[in-house]
């Protein structure tokens, strides 16, 4: 069977996957009775995404997102299910894709100017695996995360078309939503909560979500939320713009579906909150990322760029009065003031260590490390994902346990893949920025308060990777869908003839 006339054995009109759907469905069925109520939970629901990814791989896509980030969840609290359990599932989505392509006789990898900078960055960081001493362990998985991205992003920039892109971004909003949801129950509703996360024992813990941790909840939030609070923002630019207009003109503004304005409202809730999941988690690292996205978010919103520089300067000086006149909550300021004692760089050894610096002195101590892991192999690192099995022979005396990354993720990055692996990640962010905005400056409508809010969540996550690494909990898995629809959108025209020119199709036999 050539592969054009297996792909349509995939559609929806043919016998043999009618009759698969009908199978399924007998199963799930026979589930319900005979399996325990988990289990045929689980099954029916991979049955119906199953089918749904057949038809439509978004859905799959979705699911994936949805369940990636349960991955420390199930691992610590429900060992009979799989943690990886969105792999499989993303699998099908990507299998879906090409499977639909080969239906068309076409698939189309696309080749957007944003793919080369990734291509080069996951290239330099295989190139550091060949003096790697934990490749199984360690190095493999690390690639192969990044290798997940590459193909979330050549799958997002081909299949995300105008009419899927608003779904998709729903289907965003809705799963960071969730995370939030389960964040604010961790923090103030449930009454209890692990001893170490305790703000007010027996009141308030830092919240966590299904991470098990709350730094890395926090900066998953810090990337989404964003999002929709750059459709809010644009929202409220464009209504205040056309009641301007409509007020010189003498004439009721007029508002069409291609606005900014519906988008807008319906994302006010989740941007509420996401808002509230993050500030909750008491994460200072994901607080300061957050605030370096909301001032480019501010400084990029206004069509002229002086309006922009007065926004962030404003709320520069908002912040700094409330600060000095004492007017912020008491423990968010106490919190905010401990950050600058994190961004300095210092030789820890003999420190005096107490429980005020403990987590300042811990950091330093992972930084140091990774700085000596760099002397010594300065071009290409200790190996892509070798930074806890190296952690051992550079650790401080006073610091014997590996945390599996270096705290840093830039230090991190050049510890295993040396000056080279550096250089490439940064140009691959470089350009990531560079799409991005120059979509934020071309877009018009909801799409462009999309743009801002990709701005945002970016700088975010970026800023935070100065105290984190937040490639953890398949939080990767995001990264690549995201970058995807900068590709899509703001690395190239979106329309299919000029992208036809800028990709590679392969036609397939029947």
């Amino acid at each position: 069977m050539g592969i054009g006339r297996l792909g349509r054995a995939f559609s929806w009109g043919a016998p043999g996957f009618r009759l698969g759907v009908a199978g399924l469905a007998a199963l799930s069925g026979l589930a319900l009775v005979r399996l325990s109520l988990l289990n045929a939970g689980l099954l029916v629901f991979f049955a119906f995404v199953g089918v749904g990814t057949l038809i439509e791989p978004l859905v799959g896509l979705l699911a994936a997102l949805f369940l990636g980030p349960l991955w420390a969840y199930l691992r610590a609290n429900v060992p009979s299910v799989p943690a990886q359990i969105a792999q499989p599932v993303l699998a099908l989505t990507l299998a879906a894709w090409l499977a639909r392509g080969a239906a068309r006789r076409r698939i189309h990898l696309p080749a957007p100017p944003l793919l080369f900078p990734l291509l080069l960055f996951v290239g330099v960081a295989w190139l550091s695996l060949w003096g790697a001493t934990e490749l199984p362990v360690y190095g493999l998985p690390e690639l192969v995360k990044w290798l997940q991205i590459v193909a979330l992003f050549l799958f997002v920039a081909d299949w995300m078309g105008e009419r899927r892109l608003p779904w998709m971004v729903a289907g965003l909003l809705v799963i960071g939503s969730v995370q939030a949801a389960v964040g604010l129950w961790q923090f103030g509703l449930r009454g209890t909560g692990p001893d170490h996360f305790a703000i007010v024992p027996g009141r308030f813990y830092r919240a966590y979500g299904t991470f098990e941790q709350p730094n890395p909840y926090a900066g998953f939030l810090g990337l989404v939320a964003p999002l929709a609070l750059g459709l809010l923002a644009e929202a409220v630019r464009a209504g205040l713009f056309e009641a301007g207009r409509g007020l010189r003109s003498g004439l009721a503004p007029r508002f069409s579906w291609r606005n900014p304005l519906l988008p807008g409202f319906l994302s006010l809730l989740p941007a509420l909150l996401m808002v509230g999941g993050l500030v909750a988690s008491w994460s200072r690292g994901a607080w300061l990322g957050f605030g370096a996205g909301m001032l480019a978010m501010l400084f990029a919103l206004p069509r002229r760029r002086w309006m922009g520089a007065g926004l962030v300067l404003a709320l520069l000086l908002l912040v700094g009065g409330l600060a000095g006149a004492g007017l912020l909550p008491a423990p968010i300021a106490g919190r905010l003031a401990d950050i600058p004692t994190y961004l300095r760089l210092q030789d820890v050894r003999g420190v005096g260590i107490n429980d005020a610096n403990y987590a300042v002195i811990e950091r330093l101590a992972h930084w140091q490390a990774a700085l000596a892991m760099w002397q010594d192999h300065f071009w290409t690192g200790v190996g892509f994902g070798d930074y806890e099995p190296a952690y051992p022979r550079y650790r401080l005396l006073n610091w014997p346990i590996p945390l599996g990354h270096a705290h840093n993720y830039y230090l991190n990055v050049a510890a295993e893949a040396g000056f080279l692996g550096l250089v490439a990640y940064l140009v691959l962010w470089g350009a990531v920025f560079w799409f991005t905005w120059r979509w934020g400056q071309r877009a018009a409508g909801w799409q462009r308060g999309l743009a801002l809010g990709l701005l945002a969540g970016f700088t975010a996550f970026s800023v935070h990777h100065l105290f984190d690494n937040l490639y953890v909990n398949n939080v990767h898995l995001w990264v690549g869908v995201l970058l995807g629809m900068v590709a899509r959108y703001g690395g190239g025209d979106s329309d299919s003839k000029k992208w036809a020119k800028a990709s590679r199709s392969w036609r397939t036999a029947s």
